[in-house]
């Protein structure tokens, strides 16, 4: 490809086959009333939820990856199309909003249980409702452990990460939602795939990035204004480190705004670009981010950007999710494709 950019074509790699679902039963049954703490509070289950309402794309194709679709009666906050292997099933649910739905239409499809990919929708600020509202009619909460454990959420944004995000969460996640709806053997399954996954990623390369400076545009407001990058402690940073790489931002911030005569002091040899549906800031779409990058006359002399050294990537894999390790293989793809790896 002339511009050398890495496309994520197929999203298939987190498209669980029926033949996970058909491994030997060997997970003890749930026992209920199940109790477990979840972000700080305790949560007690007395069956597996009938209906749920899934808030985040992330924590939607993580339900789907176990096989509750037929548990789901609505989900919201949509950065772009389902994983290809859900479609038809997410065609038969309902959508709440593509963003934040409201506090009365998750209540009015009257859940036995609300999971949330972001504290800050189901949390202690409650963009859509808090947990304490949920709890007083008698609706469970979850929130994915990725987005509360070493991680402070103010004020509706991104957060501060305290401690490096690692796939061990998204492992905590999908175990903790199996033992709820009594599904131990998918989630044994599923976790088993994604680590596999994980390591052919690394060993595809041959070799390792030996500190590869890489940044990671999610977006940006302006287009000629600062970016939102991925922090050190990021998922991003975790797809660096997983393959030898190097962020070129330190800040504990989830995704900080940084202006490009920064970013251009270390000189990323790669530039991962997201792409998304949404269109909600100037620069969400890719082939904006990269006309600003060849045309700009601070951007236009990095390393990355003279020998074109872009690498597309899905928006949800930049998120702590299951897509993280479609992230890994992506990147590692892009590295091995530009010679870079030592």
């Amino acid at each position: 490809m002339n511009r050398n950019i890495i496309r994520t074509a197929v999203l298939a790699v987190t498209a669980i086959s029926t033949s996970l679902f058909a491994a030997e039963a060997n997970a003890a049954a749930t026992k209920y009333p199940l109790t477990i703490t979840n972000c700080g509070q305790s949560v007690t289950f007395d069956k597996a939820p009938e209906k749920t309402v899934s808030i985040g794309q992330g924590m939607t194709e993580i339900l789907y990856s176990l096989g509750l679709a037929d548990k789901i009666v609505g989900t919201a906050v949509w950065v772009g199309p389902v994983l290809p292997a859900y479609a038809d099933a997410n065609k038969k649910i309902k959508r709440l909003a593509d963003n934040d739905p409201s506090f009365e239409a998750v209540v009015g499809q009257e859940p036995n249980l609300v999971a949330a990919e972001f504290e800050w929708h189901v949390g202690a600020q409650g963009s859509v409702g808090k947990r304490e509202q949920f709890s007083a009619l008698g609706i469970n909460t979850y929130i994915a452990p990725a987005d509360c454990v070493a991680k402070i959420n103010t004020d509706g944004g991104d957060g501060v990460r305290k401690e490096l995000f690692t796939m061990d969460l998204i492992y905590q996640e999908i175990g903790e939602l199996a033992q709820i709806y009594d599904v131990q053997d998918r989630g044994d399954a599923l976790i088993a795939s994604l680590k596999k996954r994980e390591a052919d990623a690394v060993a595809s390369l041959g070799g390792s990035a030996k500190d590869l400076p890489i940044v990671f545009w999610f977006s940006s407001k302006e287009v000629k204004g600062d970016a939102f990058i991925a922090g050190k402690n990021s998922a991003p940073a975790y797809i660096l480190k997983t393959l030898g790489a190097k962020n070129v931002v330190t800040t504990e911030e989830e995704w900080p705004l940084v202006g490009w005569e920064t970013i251009s002091q270390a000189n990323p040899a790669v530039i991962v670009i997201a792409t998304m549906d949404r269109r909600r800031y100037a620069a969400d779409d890719p082939k904006v981010k990269i006309d600003f990058l060849e045309k700009d006359p601070v951007t236009s002399q990095l390393d990355a950007v003279k020998n074109k050294h872009f690498v597309e990537m899905d928006a949800q894999s930049m998120n702590p999710t299951i897509r993280t390790i479609d992230g890994i293989e992506t990147l590692a793809a892009g590295i091995k494709s530009f010679g870079l790896v030592k």
